[in-house]
């Protein structure tokens, strides 16, 4: 039987936390670009990753969990980061692209290790599943903004 875990509460708060730091820096990675369609991208990914916070609040609230609200300090220094690829690339699209193809991946791998607990209530699983598989389909979209970077 599937029962939901302070456990499970504490991996999807750092899951919801770093969604809200992606939300941040997808929202900073379009205003720093005049690249139509990278613009657009980056903007689409921070309307998703708010819907995902959204979704994840409504996971761990419906437990019973605390929801943490944060910003963690590896966001900071990750958006400071974009900031100065920005400022000093040549090339500041594909910098921040290749910024968002780190980040995305790295959200796999959390999801994945999340997904991984036996504890997880089915609803819990669900969501989870759903929102790595929408990073994973925006990771196979984001090789073709490459090739217009």
């Amino acid at each position: 039987m599937s029962t939901y875990t302070e456990k499970v509460g504490d991996k999807l708060n750092d899951i919801l936390e770093k969604t809200y730091d992606a939300e941040k820096g997808f929202k900073k990675a379009a205003d720093n670009t005049d690249n139509v369609a990278l613009k657009t991208y980056f903007e689409n990914k921070a309307k998703q990753r708010y819907d995902f916070g959204h979704e994840l609040k409504d996971e761990i609230a419906s437990f019973g969990q605390k929801v943490e609200k944060g910003d963690s300090f590896t966001s900071k220094a990750h958006r400071a980061w974009m900031d100065v690829k920005a400022l000093f690339s040549s090339d500041d699209a594909e910098s921040m692209l290749e910024e968002a193809i780190r980040g995305e991946k790295a959200a796999v791998e959390e999801y994945n290790e999340v997904l991984q607990e036996t504890s997880l209530p089915s609803s819990t699983s669900a969501v989870l599943k759903s929102q790595k598989h929408a990073i994973e389909n925006g990771l196979s979209n984001i090789k073709t903004l490459e090739d217009l970077a």
